[in-house]
């Protein structure tokens, strides 16, 4: 492929991308030039001892776009186009959110601690393009994903007004410019700041079973006992937050296919428990898996995707009818930092764009599911109110044993 090289950071790149890559160093400009403004009016608000370090209204006029590669006609409606077209050879059910933009980590800017800020942005293209009411409460009605200095600040906002107060103390309520990672709480406590009906799954031992969120109000699975009070945060944010203590300054996010299991117990079963309560999230239990071959558009948003070491986007999940028989499950995952390429959305959609090499970027086997614990965050429909949104300060989540 050939390429050229950046008048403005002297990287090579390919030559069909070089005029987004050089505009985009325009982009960070302008993102300075507001980061630090917010900056400014930061230190003044603390200075004068305000406790709502920035005014809502301000944050609203300050924020902008993040920054990430738009695809023309939209992922989703390319992956459709190529699910089809491997559909008419082989029978096979899928089911996929709507739209999405992939938002992927940038060299110098998230790589490594970022995956789970990329997620909530994937999350809110959806809620966005989708859902009339989440556009008129996220990020003060500006009708776009915001970048994820303005997302940490929101995230502020939500425990200054006291959502998860456990999550608040264990970052002091303090997270806008840091490079610090974040896990399926703090994504849950963000969206709920505005109403949304965030919501919390764990999979995992039952040896662990204590360890997890409390459960009341669940829709979905059987509700398990409350565990101690002291208890307040997921397990994977356990992972989220040692990791942090570890390895200040160095956060590192793997892939799920890079890495080893240390699932000790290997039970086969394991991580069909969540393969089924994926299939039953996207479908709503209206859909059969019969043998014929059809991709569906669900009304279900993403899901945010979280294990030790990274998360990820679920945008759907497919099942294929075997000859023996039995049948193999996929889920479809965007990755935010996936390593294995080098222009992270630029080169999946046109791997989508010509029907070469999307499998490896998107589908993930029962197989890789490797890890002991897992755990999810889904959005329902409809904005809470009175004393629903006090409810849902506190973070709950439902178990599953893996």
């Amino acid at each position: 492929m050939e390429s050229s090289v950046c008048p403005f950071c002297h990287l090579s790149v390919p030559s069909s991308e070089l005029q987004w890559h050089a505009n985009s160093h325009f982009e960070d400009e302008d993102k300075e030039a507001n980061d630090m403004e917010l900056g400014n009016q930061i230190q003044i608000a603390s200075s004068s001892g305000s406790t709502d370090v920035v005014s809502i209204s301000s944050l609203i006029g300050l924020q902008t776009r993040s920054n990430f590669y738009h695809v023309k006609d939209g992922l989703i409606s390319l992956l459709r186009n190529c699910l089809e077209l491997e559909a008419r050879h082989n029978s096979s059910v899928t089911i996929l959110s709507g739209y999405v933009d992939h938002f992927q980590s940038l060299p110098s800017v998230d790589v490594g601690w970022g995956c789970g800020w990329r997620n909530i942005q994937m999350l809110s293209s959806h809620l966005l393009a989708h859902r009339k009411e989440a556009r008129k409460v996220l990020f003060g009605e500006s009708g776009f994903v915001p970048d994820i200095a303005f997302l940490q600040r929101w995230l502020e906002i939500a425990w200054e007004s006291g959502f998860d107060p456990p999550g608040a103390q264990h970052f002091n309520c303090k997270i806008y410019g840091t490079n610090h990672r974040i896990g399926t709480t703090e994504c849950a406590s963000l969206f709920r700041s505005f109403g949304l009906r965030a919501r919390v799954v764990d999979f995992g031992p039952k040896e662990s079973e204590l360890l997890y969120l409390s459960v009341p109000g669940s829709t979905l699975g059987q509700p398990v006992k409350q565990r101690n009070a002291v208890r307040v945060s997921g397990p994977m944010d356990k992972y989220v937050h040692r990791q942090q203590g570890l390895n200040k300054g160095r956060h590192f996010c793997h892939s799920l296919h890079n890495g080893k299991s240390d699932n000790s117990k290997g039970k086969s079963e394991g991580p069909q428990v969540l393969i089924d309560w994926v299939w039953n999230y996207f479908s709503d239990k209206g859909l059969t898996i019969s043998g014929s071959s059809q991709v569906v558009v669900s009304d279900r948003a993403p899901l945010y995707f979280q294990h030790d070491g990274h998360s990820r986007t679920i945008i759907g999940i497919q099942v294929k009818h075997q000859k023996n028989g039995t049948n193999q499950f996929n889920l479809l995952i965007l990755d935010p930092s996936d390593v294995s390429t080098t222009h992270g959305t630029v080169a999946l959609e046109r791997s989508l764009k010509t029907n070469v090499g999307w499998q490896k970027l998107i589908k993930r086997g029962v197989h890789t599911l490797k890890k002991p614990q897992y755990q999810l965050c889904y959005i329902d429909p409809g904005i809470a109110s009175g004393e629903e949104l006090n409810e849902l300060k506190t973070i709950n989540s439902i178990f599953f044993e893996l």
